[in-house]
């Protein structure tokens, strides 16, 4: 059974989201307080973290730059009216996926189980395979590690994997829409320029390396050659 972290301060959502998820081989534990889910994520394990924007304490953005300090959890953000400048402020913190309220259970489920599943692809995808080795790049797929120049890089899960799809097709263009669709496993309404913006968050972090093109008017390559 994976066990989630709820951080929402509506006290009747924890109840139904334990009862309804429980079916699904899922375990809510919930945190109305940011503060309170904090300390539990740093003395717990859990799959992924269901996060809400609006909050006492703190708003949803501050609590995701808070965990992306320490941890590369998955994170769903809830947004109140799902706006695309919420949805753009929680990827650039580090969010994988969002939900707008009100929404329904079951495609909440739906996102858990995809970005739960989803952290684990780089193994799937390279079993085989213990490490991809470029210049100045070592992807370690059994650890689900990245390292540049001997420096070990904390990538969250959405930065993992976009890496990792196009690590294994050096050369091949992917235009924005495949990504998503790519990372997501389904079709998806999140929009282009969430992509520049992992693309952009997984630059700086793989610096001084620089893995990935930009191919203007579709989208973007991996170009580092393997050793």
């Amino acid at each position: 059974m994976s066990k989630v972290l709820l951080i929402d301060d509506d006290q009747k959502l924890a109840p139904l989201l334990t009862e309804y998820c429980v079916r699904y081989g899922i375990q809510i534990s919930a945190a109305q307080l940011p503060s309170i889910g904090l300390t539990m994520l740093q003395e717990e394990s859990f799959a992924a973290v269901i996060l809400d924007v609006m909050m006492p304490e703190m708003d949803g953005f501050e609590v995701c730059r808070k965990i992306r300090q320490f941890s590369d959890i998955p994170i769903i953000m809830l947004t109140a009216r799902g706006e695309v400048t919420d949805r753009v402020v929680g990827i650039e913190l580090g969010a994988d996926d969002y939900l707008p309220k009100p929404f329904e259970p079951r495609e909440l489920v739906a996102r858990l189980n995809s970005i739960i599943k989803r952290k684990g692809v780089g193994v799937a995808i390279n079993e085989r395979v213990a490490n991809l080795e470029y210049q100045q790049l070592t992807i370690k797929c059994e650890q689900r590690e990245v390292w540049v120049n001997k420096r070990q890089v904390e990538l969250t899960t959405m930065e993992y994997q976009l890496l990792l799809l196009l690590a294994n097709s050096p050369g091949k263009d992917f235009s924005r829409d495949a990504i998503l669709n790519q990372l997501k496993g389904i079709d998806t309404e999140l929009f282009s320029r969430s992509v520049d913006i992992l693309v952009s968050r997984l630059r700086t972090k793989l610096k001084p390396a620089t893995p990935i093109k930009t191919v203007y008017g579709s989208g973007y390559a991996f170009v580092l050659a393997k050793l």
